[in-house]
């Protein structure tokens, strides 16, 4: 097995790509810094008839991927819509008295996030017809919310420049839409720093997330961060595993999605996993009892 990391840097995963596929590999499993930059190394794969096994973010625009392993990202971003409705009791509210909230999205180059948006998106869209929901920014659109990169500390100055410029007065914010934990948490430390959670009317807004780190299940065991969805990757690996060894065996993988991930050039065959919400009331039995982090990792 050769395994390389490639640090976020798209020169270096392409430069490895092709010394493993100059190297004649077997299989490649492939986890993508931009999910459109790799055209030429999966054509190479293919003229050497290498299989692609696009990791958790979707290999885009080329024909040359065979399988997908991943979470389902739509339903991932459903999760992170029901976040908002149970934190914020959306149904409960009215039009009357709006709940306010501005919306975050993932990195605009990679697909994944675009599956995390239309997931949410669809099931906060009810409350936006109802006009119980308000985004007072008017910023909704994707390329719009997008943090390339999912970084955080770019996220944080977007939520500082939203406070400053639709935050004033009595208008106070009540939820944010999260895609990333590190997001989620940058964002709190923004609305923290003028006020929220240390002045009378203006809690911590609730604030999802997803990937479930160390630091957000604290930030949740501590009242601020509100939920996150946990996207166990110790099955993402193991499934990964399993895939592999079935095609090493030259045997046809079964029970895959063939209809839900198009990558823009076909509809790649999908093995996707499950993911769940956790809050204070399930991190005991979700996150610790399963091991994915171990009480002395969380302070506990």
């Amino acid at each position: 097995m050769d395994l390389q990391y490639s640090v976020d840097d798209i020169a270096t995963q392409t430069r490895q790509i092709d010394d493993m596929i100059t190297k004649g590999v077997k299989i490649l499993v492939i986890a993508s810094i931009d999910g459109s930059a790799l055209s030429n190394q999966l054509a190479n794969a293919a003229a050497a008839k290498i299989p692609v096994i696009s990791y958790d973010r979707l290999l885009m625009q080329s024909v040359n991927v065979d399988y997908y392993v991943s979470f389902d990202n739509y339903k991932v971003g459903g999760q992170m819509g029901d976040i908002l409705i149970k934190g914020l009791k959306l149904d409960q509210a009215t039009a009357a008295k709006p709940v306010i909230i501005e919306l975050f999205a993932g990195s605009p180059d990679d697909n994944n996030s675009v599956g995390f948006y239309d997931g949410a998106m669809d099931r906060l869209k009810p409350y936006f017809d109802k006009k119980v929901l308000q985004v007072p920014s008017g910023q909704v659109e994707r390329t719009v919310i997008g943090t390339l990169r999912w970084d955080a500390a770019e996220a944080q100055k977007r939520m500082e420049n939203l406070l400053s410029a639709y935050y004033s007065g009595n208008v106070v914010l009540n939820g944010i839409l999260s895609p990333y934990d590190p997001i989620s948490l940058s964002c709190l430390e923004a609305c923290k720093a003028v006020g929220y959670g240390s002045t009378p009317g203006k809690p911590l807004p609730v604030v999802g997330g997803q990937d479930c780190i160390v630091a957000s299940v604290k930030s949740i065991l501590a009242g601020e961060q509100y939920a996150t969805v946990l996207k166990d990757t110790r099955s993402l690996g193991a499934a990964t595993v399993t895939l592999v060894d079935t095609l090493m065996q030259g045997k046809t993988p079964t029970g895959l999605d063939t209809k839900s991930y198009n990558n823009g050039a076909k509809i790649v065959p999908s093995l996707l996993l499950d993911s769940v919400i956790v809050t204070k009331d399930n991190v005991q039995k979700d996150v610790i009892d399963t091991g994915y982090h171990t009480r002395a990792e969380l302070g506990l």
